[in-house]
Formats: structure tokens, C-alpha cells, sequence
């Protein structure tokens, strides 16, 4: 059987499509798992982000918790909806204790944990657009 080239022009956009949004799913997963460590081992950054919150230990455990839940769903090609929903709504926490308490630098990080945060967020809703006729699905 011979493929054409519209055909192989239609598979190699398939596959650039599916690689592009691995990626994405593996940006997610190695930055919140990255700061899984330190918000599990209690790293000076974390507890002091968690305190300036008022929400530590628990906010810190329990968001280190969400953040795995995301990882695991986001990585499973049928839950990787629900990881990025997940993932909009602890990014947007992130992203607003850093615009309203925290401030954009941290500890003079200069700012890499607010970029991460909104690298993040971007990637996971571009999942979520990706998807949206599901979601739309899911409403109804």
C-alpha cells in the first residue's frame, strides 16, 4: 500500500501534534515534582512561603499532595484532562499569593518560582484548550 504525500504530510502533523503535548505534560510533571522535595522536606523557601501565608505546615503539605495528584493525572493519557484542570487551579493559587502576599521575588530568587508557576499554568491550559470539546462534554 502507498502512502501519498498528503497522507504522510496528515501523519507527521498527528505526531508533531502528540509529541508537542507529551511535552507539555512533561513540562508540568518535572517542575511540580522538582518542588515536591522541598515542599515534603520542609526546605527554609517553603516553610517561609507557607508562613508568610499563614497556612503552614498543612497549606504546604496539602498543596505538595495536590501537586503530586496533578503529576500522576497529568502523566495518565485518559485522567491528563483532569490533571490540568487541577493544575489551572493550584498554578492560579500560586500565581495570585505571588501577586498579592508574596511578591514576585522570593528569598531573591529572582522570580524563578513565579515564572515556573506561570510556565505551568500555560502549559496546563493549553492541555485544557486542547480538550475542550470534553470539557464542554463534561458541562453538559
Amino acid at each position: 500500500m502507498r502512502i501519498g504525500v498528503k497522507g504522510l504530510n496528515k501523519k507527521t502533523g498527528i505526531m508533531k501534534s502528540v509529541v508537542f503535548f507529551w511535552i507539555m505534560r512533561l513540562a508540568v510533571a518535572v517542575i511540580l515534582v522538582q518542588t515536591l522535595y522541598f515542599k515534603f522536606t520542609a526546605s527554609e523557601e517553603s516553610v517561609y512561603i507557607f508562613s508568610a501565608l499563614g497556612i503552614e505546615p498543612y497549606g504546604r503539605i496539602g498543596t505538595g499532595i495536590a501537586e503530586l495528584i496533578t503529576v500522576i493525572l497529568i502523566l495518565i493519557p485518559r485522567t491528563s484532562l483532569f490533571g490540568a484542570i487541577m493544575g489551572c487551579g493550584v498554578m492560579v493559587g500560586a500565581i495570585f499569593a505571588h501577586l498579592f502576599v508574596l511578591g514576585i521575588e522570593v528569598k531573591n530568587d529572582g522570580g524563578t518560582l513565579f515564572i515556573l508557576a506561570l510556565i505551568t499554568f500555560l502549559c496546563c491550559v493549553t492541555l485544557v484548550f486542547k480538550d475542550r470539546t470534553k470539557v464542554m462534554n463534561l458541562l453538559n
